[in-house]
């Protein structure tokens, strides 16, 4: 099986090297005078220090100057610039939401059950109906779908604003709306990460997946920061609010974007569409593999992302404010691994998922074990770094390796395996906190994605994956 990341350019550098020849023969000429050829052969044979660069290193020094280049270049498409723009600005309140919510949760039932609950309420949806999500995607004006889903979100927190305003916010009414949210999210999702391609053109996606990450953690940097601050000073209610502002940025951005009207395909009934989704990523060996690494992460250890208002109050002994500063640090080592996405040789792509997931266990356990803040601060970023690189690198295998009319359903599996499977997660997390205590079922969650790493690892061995120019 062949996997083509972008496109062969061969990059011939002799003329370089005959340059540098000709140089070090000018300058042992003007040096010498009188000296004849054959002295100067000598000279330049016997002076390694002046040898040019090999053409493996030259070229490595220009690709290194052009991936740093094609990462920024991805800003040319207009659609692209409105839509990082909008988008960087809604991302801050969802996240403001977010920390909000869970923290809301937290402190009218102390129970992580519920927490874990409420989380799982928001998430499981993505997972039984993103398959769904992913075939109106493949059939639909994309745009115009996140139009109606953008606005469905900002009424979802609008509602939750005025609910939690008035003081007449129930736990049970959070968990509703938050199952409300997941069911938009689980068209949301799909159909936005497909319009990537749409937006930049499959030269500039694996840049354009690389960008993305870094706006969605940089809001994960900047939102939880004002959000643990607001809900000190004047509650979660302001912070519901100001997500439901946010989602002006992007509805306006959304306007704004023109796309060529897009090819119209063969459809067939809904359901065997889903299935036949289904079919070509279980037949995809590569693809098959990336999701199952994700799924068994997602499940297993993302989903200690729905614990930290635990640690942060019992194992921490802090406030809202040091929840903040935990979720901040999330976002701050997400950031970094959104970057090193970027930086990641194309021969070294199909491992970085094993790698980072093996990292990202590690990385749990020391972070579950951890009493101290700025301890527990300064793991929580590789930890976040390992989950982003996991991510991301597992979105660009699969972008880069789907078919066109598959490429709605393919993203949608992603999304069932990363964000479908975090409730479960959230949910057995929930349950072993309740009897075993936080830290230890989330040392539990870090030593089973080891050992899925492992496994994914001498499976990945077995695999024959061919990457042109490798």
């Amino acid at each position: 099986m062949t996997i083509r990341f972008g496109s062969e350019r061969p990059l011939s550098l002799k003329g370089v090297k005959s340059t540098s020849v000709e140089t070090m023969e000018d300058t042992s000429s003007s040096n010498s005078g009188s000296a004849d050829a054959s002295t100067r052969d000598v000279l330049l044979a016997s002076t390694p220090a002046e040898e040019p660069p090999s053409e493996r290193e030259a070229e490595a020094e220009v690709s290194e100057v052009s991936q740093a280049q094609s990462l920024f270049r991805v800003f040319r498409h207009r659609n692209y610039r409105l839509f990082f723009s909008g988008q960087l600005v809604s991302l801050m309140g969802t996240w403001m939401q977010s920390v909000a919510q869970a923290w809301l949760v937290y402190s009218l039932t102390h129970s992580p059950f519920l927490l874990g609950f409420t989380s799982f309420c928001a998430q499981v949806t993505v997972f039984f109906m993103a398959s769904l999500g992913g075939m109106v995607a493949d059939r639909v004006d994309r745009r115009r779908m996140l139009i109606v889903t953008q606005a469905l979100s900002m009424l979802q927190a609008a509602l939750l604003a005025v609910l939690t305003i008035m003081g007449v916010v129930r736990v049970w009414e959070i968990i509703a709306l938050a199952f409300g949210l997941g069911l938009i999210n689980s068209v949301d999702v799909p159909t936005r990460q497909s319009m990537t391609l749409d937006m930049v053109g499959r030269a500039d996606l694996r840049h354009a997946i690389a960008l993305n990450s870094m706006m969605f953690n940089l809001a994960r940097v900047i939102g939880p920061s004002i959000a643990g601050a607001l809900i000190a000073i004047v509650g979660e209610g302001v912070c519901f609010g100001l997500n439901a502002l946010s989602f002006a940025a992007v509805l306006t951005s959304l306007v704004l974007m023109r796309f060529p009207e897009r090819i119209r395909r063969p459809q067939q009934h809904p359901l065997r569409e889903v299935l036949a989704g289904y079919r070509y990523s279980l037949s995809h060996p590569q693809i098959r593999s990336a999701l199952m690494l994700v799924a068994a992460s997602s499940v297993f250890g993302a989903a200690y992302l729905s614990m930290l208002p635990a640690f942060a109050r019992d194992i921490l002994h802090g406030a809202s404010t040091s929840y903040g500063t935990l979720m901040t640090s999330v976002g701050a080592g997400a950031l970094i691994g959104a970057y090193l996405l970027s930086r990641i040789h194309e021969r070294w792509l199909t491992l970085a998922p094993v790698t980072a997931s093996f990292c990202f266990g590690i990385c749990l356990i020391l972070f579950s074990h951890s009493h101290i803040l700025w301890v527990s601060v300064a793991l929580l970023m590789p930890t976040a770094c390992s989950l982003m690189l996991l991510g991301g690198t597992t979105n660009t295998i699969i972008q880069m390796a789907a078919d066109e009319h598959y490429r709605g359903r393919v993203i949608s599996h992603y999304t069932q395996c990363f964000l479908g499977m975090m409730p479960w997660g959230s949910l057995m997390l929930g349950s072993l906190a309740g009897s075993l205590g936080v830290a230890n079922a989330v040392t539990i969650g870090g030593s089973v994605v080891i050992v899925a790493a492992t496994v994914a690892y001498f499976a990945r061995t077995q695999q024959t994956v061919t990457v042109p120019g490798v």
